[in-house]
């Protein structure tokens, strides 16, 4: 990308995969979003920090438009995952902890539990690292999980990323224990 200043990099802000439609989140979305975190909360827990306290729609909704805002000023790239035919949302995901110098973009998600287990995450994950590689002429893409997270450590496997090594002692789990990260990545 030849633009230096981050905020005039132009880009789709919406792209589909076979069955999912991936966008930037909008306002409104934020009933859609809680609707789903409240019906995942026992398998977000153990991993999501956001997970740990209660939050009303109002406070999902006011989290859906800051990261309009931070997707617009081109700062971090939430991306909603919904289902093409129907429109239902399906999942939260995107790019963050961006370095726009080299392009680099690390991949988080979460899924609503009502769609687990149908590979939508793992299409979402392929979907958007093309999205990094063709849109943002990304160099690298990671995922990063806890060691003990089994499940978005299959997710990474499954859309071809290279287990590159294992942080000990890196971060604190939500319990504010130590953990070790996995890190993952696909270079250019």
């Amino acid at each position: 990308m030849t633009n230096t200043k981050p905020i005039l990099k132009n880009f789709p802000s919406e792209f589909t995969t076979d069955r999912l439609l991936i966008r930037m989140p909008l306002p409104g979305d934020g009933p859609a979003v809680h609707d789903a975190i409240i019906h995942s909360l026992p398998e977000l827990k153990p991993w999501m920090i956001f997970a740990q306290h209660d939050q009303a729609v109002e406070d999902v909704e006011a989290n859906i438009r800051e990261s309009h805002a931070e997707f617009l000023q081109r700062k971090d790239l939430r991306l909603l995952v919904f289902l093409k035919e129907t429109g239902e949302f399906v999942a939260s995901s995107g790019l963050h902890r961006i370095d726009w110098s080299i392009p680099k973009f690390e991949i988080g998600y979460w899924i609503d539990s009502r769609h687990s287990g149908k590979g939508y995450i793992t299409e979402a994950v392929e979907g958007i690292s093309q999205f990094a590689f063709e849109q943002l002429e990304a160099n690298r893409v990671e995922i990063r999980c806890d060691s003990n997270n089994v499940k978005s450590r299959a997710v990474a496997e499954r859309a071809g990323y290279t287990l590159e090594g294992i942080l000990r002692n890196s971060e604190r789990n939500v319990n504010g224990e130590l953990r070790d990260t996995c890190v993952f990545a696909k270079v250019k």
